[in-house]
């Protein structure tokens, strides 16, 4: 009996920076309508450089290539070439991550990047079925009165957002010195998410819970090294957002086989499969789900997976059920 197409599965994708799902061809093709010139000779030259050493030395090329993004259009074909892609691997709802300090530092208002991708989530909608929404990120190593000043900036369209999220690079900035921030958040409205525990330590995970009152974890791989919180996490159901081959791709694990999927599953924890920076780590979310796949994971197993990621995302009841539902059909007929 041949294996049913996971592809096929349907799916929500809850950790997804839309800046990394910039391929190279779009990235000079965005160059060149804007009059950007990339510190590259050519596509295949960029593609040569995704070998990373670490989350830095990613971070360090990703920044490199969203100087592309300016106009508004340039952002909802971004966002429209994701979910066209996102589509073929059966995603049907996506909480997308933004940036927008990084693009104001290249001089692009947070309003042009908002109206961009909820174009481009519209699109998404009517060509592909896609519900979602967005989720505003802190740069955790940029000035927490950065982040205040992003938050006073967005303030006013709240309503059109989803939630807020914290990331960059982990180690040295813990989620405590955002806590202000989220807590000026939750007061507008905005879910509560957070990375914490993919580089830096279990405690980063304690953190982004009890300080940020983070609604889900992004990555947390980590919290495997502390019993007690993995039991907190079951218990309580906060649902992590794990990156399998972003992880390998980063060297927050060694190699594949020895990614924790399997011991947080089995600790009970809410597991998501998701995606991270596609274009950079080598796998949209199909590849995401092979590889736990490659893992041992069986059809129900990641059936189950799949019906995580939309139990633990901010959907309404009723889109949820109707997507759980579609996913126990795909299961009852793989």
């Amino acid at each position: 009996m041949t294996s049913p197409d996971l592809r096929t599965l349907p799916k929500a994708e809850l950790h997804l920076h839309i800046e990394g799902t910039l391929e190279p061809e779009l990235a000079f093709t965005l160059a060149a309508r804007n009059g950007v010139t990339l510190p590259f000779a050519d596509v295949d030259d960029l593609r040569r450089r995704y070998d990373f050493e670490d989350l830095q030395s990613f971070l360090d090329l990703y920044y490199a290539c969203m100087v592309v993004l300016r106009t508004e259009q340039d952002f909802t074909d971004l966002a429209v070439a994701y979910l066209e892609r996102a589509a073929t691997d059966g995603v049907r709802h996506v909480e997308m991550f933004f940036d927008p300090q990084v693009h104001a530092a290249n001089g692009v208002p947070v309003d042009v990047v908002i109206d961009g991708l909820r174009a481009g989530l519209d699109v998404g909608r009517e060509r592909f079925g896609i519900t979602g929404g967005l989720i505003v990120c802190i740069v955790r190593d940029h000035p927490v009165a950065s982040a205040e000043a992003l938050l006073d900036e967005i303030a006013p369209r709240a309503h059109e957002l989803l939630g807020i999220g914290l990331d960059s690079a982990e180690v040295g900035y813990p989620p405590s010195l955002f806590e202000g921030v989220f807590r000026r958040a939750a007061e507008l409205g905005l879910r509560r998410v957070a990375h914490a525990g993919e580089e830096a330590p279990a405690a980063y995970v304690w953190e982004a819970l009890r300080l940020l009152d983070v609604e889900r974890v992004d990555h947390g791989i980590r919290s495997v090294d502390d019993p007690e919180l993995l039991a907190h996490l079951a218990e309580h159901r906060v649902a992590l957002t794990v990156c399998p081959l972003s992880n390998v791709r980063l060297r927050a694990v060694p190699e594949l086989s020895a990614h924790p999927l399997r011991e947080l599953v089995d600790a009970g924890v809410v597991v998501t499969i998701n995606s991270d920076d596609p274009s950079y780590f080598g796998g949209y979310i199909g590849d995401n789900y092979a590889a736990a796949a490659s893992l041992g994971f069986d059809t129900a197993e990641l059936a189950h997976l799949a019906a995580n990621s939309i139990e633990a995302s901010f959907a309404d009841a009723g889109r949820k059920a109707d997507l759980v539902a579609e996913i126990r059909a795909w299961a009852a007929s793989a």
